[in-house]
């Protein structure tokens, strides 16, 4: 279903579990950074009603994750550190075209976005499998249905506005990219590290 190139290695668990610390307060981060990216894409498309109404949801979504993974952190005594740079994320936005239409800006914003959403809910998956903490476990399963859930709104609407552009293709070679780019992860205590 999410059409990555390259599954992430099983060991990126262990290194996840190392420092839970770590691992949490760059969940959270990711969630408030998924967030405001949600706003930005309104923000730009405001015209489009049905992906205001659909990514304000998912927006708000996203600040519950925030506040969900939060409250992880302070029931377990950790402190949310501060944000933290996605290498991962600021690499993959070097495929989103610069200088072309206003569309074809907004299919690359919703393509990369629903990327994003694939390697978190695949790595969310694996934390589910794998973490030996029972709570994060399932807390990592549920989170893992969610950015599915993502993925598809963000893959449908580069569909849909997407007229007059060949989505598909741009999807395929957003996927490969990010096949290429991902070898350089899996060896750190972050989502997408």
């Amino acid at each position: 279903m999410l059409n990555l190139k390259l599954a992430t290695d099983p060991r990126w668990v262990t290194i996840a579990e190392s420092n839970l610390e770590e691992i949490l307060t760059d969940h959270a981060w990711c969630e408030q950074k998924a967030a405001t990216n949600a706003i930005t894409i309104i923000t730009l498309n405001s015209h489009l009603e049905d992906l205001v109404t659909d990514l304000l949801k998912l927006a708000q979504e996203e600040l519950e994750h925030f506040e969900m993974v939060h409250n992880i952190i302070k029931e377990r005594g950790y402190k949310l550190g501060r944000e933290r740079k996605d290498h991962y994320v600021n690499q993959l936005f070097q495929f989103t075209c610069n200088g072309g239409s206003r569309q074809q800006a907004m299919v690359d914003r919703l393509l990369f976005s629903a990327m994003i959403e694939a390697r978190s809910c695949e790595r969310f998956k694996l934390l589910s499998e794998r973490i030996k903490d029972e709570k994060l476990s399932a807390f990592y399963r549920e989170l893992m249905i969610s950015e599915a859930g993502h993925y598809t709104t963000f893959l449908g609407f580069a569909r849909k506005y997407g007229q007059g552009i060949d989505v598909e293709k741009r999807w395929q070679d957003l996927i490969d990219f990010e096949g290429e780019i991902i070898k350089n992860y899996g060896k750190q205590q972050t989502i997408h590290g």
